[in-house]
C-alpha cells in the first residue's frame, strides 16, 4: 500500500519509519527547508534525532505531489493544525481514506478530532482514529508497541489493522471513536498532575493513587459523553495513561515536573519546543466536565496550577483535604 503521512514531527516520522517496513511511504512537511534537510541527512534531527529514514520513505513539501499515488492518508499533526490539513485534503484528494493520530481538543472550537473530520470531509469518507500507549522514539526504534484503531466503520478498522500490523507494531480495532479520543485528550492532563506529584517527591504510593483516580475521572466524563466503559480499561485508556504518567519521554509529565519546581508555564513551554497537548486540553476538559456536571477534582487542580497561579503545594493540600467518599 502507498501511504501518505501528513506531518513530519516526531510522531509522523515514527509512523513513517515503522510503516515503511511493509508499505511505500511519502512523508510530507509543510516546510520546504525541513523537507530538504530530511532528504539530505535522512534523519529528522529536529524532532526525532538518531533515527535514520529508510530508503522506502520519500519526503516532499508539496502536498499535491505527496498525495498523487496515495491509497491511505495518515495525519500526524497537532490537533490545532488538523482543520487546515483536512481542508486542503478535501480539495486535493477528497475520496482517500484517512487515519488520524491527533490527540486533544481543537483550541478555538473545543471539538475532538472526529468532529473536525466530520465538518471538513465528505460524510462517506472511510476514516479512523489511531491511539494507544506509544512514544514516538520507541516506535521508530521498532520496540514492541500495541495501538488501537477506532472507526464507526468496523470493517474499515479491521482491514487497516491487518494491513498495518507487523512484528513489533500490533494493532487492535474498535468502534468506540468517542471513547478513544476522550481518553487520549484527558490522559495528558493527568500526566501533568503525575509530573507534579513526582516533582514533589511524594513517592510511588501517591503516584499510583493519582493515576488510578485519574483513570476514574477519564471514565466518568468519557462514559457521560458516550464512550464505552471497556475502552477506558484498554490501550487507549489505561494503557496510554500509564505510559504518559510514568515515562520519561512524556512531554506532559515533563511540564508537571517543572511546575513542581516552581517554574512558570511560559518558561516551560518556551523551553520545551514541542506541543504539550495537556496544557491546551486541561481548560476544555474542565469546561466540559462542568457543563455535564461530572466531578473531576484532579483536572480542576491542574487548571488552577496552570492558569490561576496556584502553587503545586497548595493544590495538593486541597486535594488531600477532600472528604472521604465511596470509591467509584
Amino acid at each position: 500500500m502507498n501511504i501518505c503521512v501528513l506531518g513530519a514531527g516526531a510522531w509522523g516520522t515514527a509512523l513513517a519509519v515503522a510503516c515503511s517496513q511493509r508499505h511505500a511511504i511519502n512523508l510530507w512537511t509543510r516546510d520546504p527547508v525541513h523537507a530538504a534537510a530530511l532528504q539530505d541527512s535522512r534523519t529528522n534531527s529536529r524532532y526525532l534525532a538518531g533515527i535514520g529514514l529508510p530508503a522506502g520513505i520519500t519526503i516532499q513539501s508539496d502536498m499535491h505531489a505527496s498525495l498523487s499515488r496515495a491509497e491511505l492518508v495518515m495525519i500526524a499533526t497537532p490537533t490545532s493544525a488538523m482543520r487546515e490539513i483536512l481542508r486542503r485534503l478535501a480539495v486535493l484528494a477528497p475520496r482517500l481514506p484517512v487515519i488520524w493520530a491527533c490527540k486533544g481538543f481543537e483550541r478555538d472550537s473545543a471539538r475532538l478530532p472526529h468532529e473536525i473530520v466530520a465538518a471538513e470531509l465528505p460524510a462517506d469518507t472511510r476514516c479512523a482514529v489511531l491511539s494507544g500507549p506509544s512514544f514516538a522514539l520507541e516506535v521508530a526504534r521498532a520496540q514492541p508497541t500495541a495501538l488501537v484503531l477506532a472507526s464507526r466503520d468496523s470493517e474499515f478498522a479491521r482491514r487497516m489493522a491487518l494491513a498495518l500490523h507487523q512484528t513489533t507494531l500490533r494493532f487492535y480495532y474498535s468502534e468506540d471513536v468517542i471513547g478513544v479520543e476522550i481518553a487520549a485528550a484527558i490522559k495528558n492532563v493527568m500526566a501533568i498532575a503525575t509530573g507534579i506529584c513526582d516533582g514533589m517527591a511524594l513517592g510511588m504510593n501517591a503516584r499510583a493513587a493519582l493515576i488510578t483516580r485519574g483513570l476514574a475521572e477519564i471514565a466518568r466524563l468519557g462514559t457521560r459523553l458516550g464512550g464505552r466503559p471497556e475502552t477506558f480499561m484498554g490501550l487507549a485508556g489505561a494503557g496510554d495513561l500509564i505510559l504518559t504518567c510514568t515515562g520519561d519521554l512524556s512531554r506532559n509529565r515533563s511540564v508537571g515536573l517543572q511546575l513542581a519546581r516552581g517554574e512558570s508555564l511560559e518558561q516551560i513551554l518556551e523551553r520545551l519546543g514541542h506541543v504539550a497537548e495537556g496544557v491546551y486540553s486541561a481548560r476544555e476538559v474542565r469546561r466540559i466536565a462542568i457543563q455535564h456536571r461530572v466531578e473531576m477534582p484532579i483536572t480542576q487542580a491542574v487548571c488552577e496550577v496552570l492558569f490561576e497561579r496556584k502553587t503545586a503545594a497548595v493544590a495538593l493540600r486541597e486535594l488531600l483535604a477532600r472528604d472521604p467518599k465511596l470509591e467509584s
